[in-house]
């Protein structure tokens, strides 16, 4: 029995370069950062200052006041980036068949602000003080429930939280629920949202954020770069609508591509550095091949985990050409956090996002302050400037805390 086809049809995105898919890839295409000094709250004592802000969300422009008012800003974004994606698919709300359409949606942290908040408010006012929100508001699959109530998906329904793998696991688990015959339409990506004082403070005590670059927030983030110093935390939410290929093809759904494979995995070393050989990299890029039936020769392109770590940028490297061999030095690689930062739920969704539009434009765009060789990170990183390239089938890292790595593989979809 051969297995079934699944592709993506919907996109949306919230992001700090803006919040629909048009922004967000005109400024990817651009070399344009994202990056800028934190506003969300006074960061003046904090040793990292900056991070990427969505600079034009409005809650209201996706749903209704009182919703928003009761909902924290991670679980607004993923409501907003899934209607978009909705509406981009061209179905309607809600969504035919419901109990054949599912809900895979994913962060790393979640709306943690919730309960800090909370127990601010008991300490300082008072039990009569504290809202009946906090405790739903900060459940890591409030987002998912969002999602599956507004446009009544009553079928399989997770959240998946894979640290900065969540985003990527997500659809490749949404797409595994079709192949399954146990859905025909899955709602999936992931948000972030937790620019907050506690969280920069919690990075920094950790030393993984940059800290030399509070007035220079736009060269920060620098994956592959000699002189990167750390990820700059972001906030941003993305959503695709996967669909069966029959599904698709039977409403006569636009297809933006085809999910060819994924897979995951765990290093099994260490909760905040990858292993030092790569191998939970190796192995998750090898199983998503194999799933796909793609041979390492047919890829032509790879979006990075590239989160601008000192250990990511060499260690992703060298698990690439362990997997690629002599082909690695002739496979664009590039990475989209070096112009808005690490999402971390939410990065792997945008990242797939860029894929698919390199692979409906033909266009790569760059890895943004790429100005140092590193003798260790020496593969074709698309420095500074976007390139036209043709891409058929593209493969997307994402690797996070905890060891939680994941990958994608996506095609051209060619009926």
């Amino acid at each position: 029995m051969s297995r079934l086809r699944v592709v993506i049809t919907g996109l949306g995105a919230v992001t700090p370069l803006g919040s629909s898919i048009k922004k967000f890839w005109e400024g990817l295409q651009a070399g344009k950062s994202g990056v800028r000094r934190i506003t969300l709250f006074d960061p003046s004592e904090m040793p990292c200052q900056i991070a990427g802000e969505i600079p034009d969300f409005d809650a209201k422009d996706f749903m209704d006041r009182k919703l928003a008012r009761r909902i924290p800003r991670a679980a607004q974004i993923a409501l907003a980036s899934a209607a978009q994606a909705v509406e981009d698919a061209g179905l309607p709300e809600p969504i035919p068949e419901s109990e054949r359409t599912g809900v895979f949606f994913g962060t790393a942290i979640g709306a943690l602000d919730s309960f800090v908040d909370g127990i601010e408010v008991l300490k300082t006012k008072g039990l009569e003080k504290v809202s009946p929100f906090v405790l739903p508001g900060g459940i890591p699959n409030l987002s998912a429930h969002l999602i599956a109530l507004r446009f009544q998906c009553l079928g399989p329904n997770a959240t998946i939280t894979t640290a900065c793998a969540t985003g990527t696991q997500s659809i490749g688990e949404g797409a595994e629920i079709i192949r399954r015959g146990l859905a025909d339409v899955v709602i999936s990506g992931g948000t972030e949202a937790l620019v907050r004082d506690f969280s920069i403070a919690g990075f920094s005590a950790m030393r993984a954020l940059p800290v030399n670059y509070n007035d220079q927030p736009e060269m920060a983030s620098r994956p592959f770069d000699a002189k990167r110093e750390g990820f700059v935390f972001s906030e941003g939410a993305g959503a695709v609508v996967l669909e069966s290929l029959d599904h698709a093809l039977s409403r006569g759904a636009k297809i933006y591509a085809e999910v060819l494979g994924h897979a995951s995995s765990a290093d099994g070393f260490h909760i905040a550095a990858p292993h030092p050989e790569g191998e939970g990299a190796i192995r998750t890029m090898r199983w998503a091949l194999t799933n796909a039936g793609v041979q390492p020769e047919e890829v032509d392109y790879i979006n990075a985990h590239g989160s601008s770590t000192p250990l990511n940028g060499a260690i992703e490297t060298k698990a690439i050409k362990t997997v690629f061999g002599e082909r690695a030095y002739q496979i664009p690689v590039n990475s989209t956090k070096s112009m808005i930062g690490h999402a971390m739920g939410a990065s792997g969704t945008l990242e797939a996002i860029a894929c698919v539009m390199s692979i409906q434009e033909n266009v790569l765009h760059p890895t943004i302050n790429y100005e140092n060789p590193d003798p260790e990170c020496d593969l074709d990183y698309v420095p500074n400037q976007m390139r036209p390239h043709q891409v058929d089938i593209a493969l997307s890292n994402s690797f996070g805390l905890g060891g939680q790595n994941a990958c994608l593989v996506l095609k051209r979809y060619n009926g």
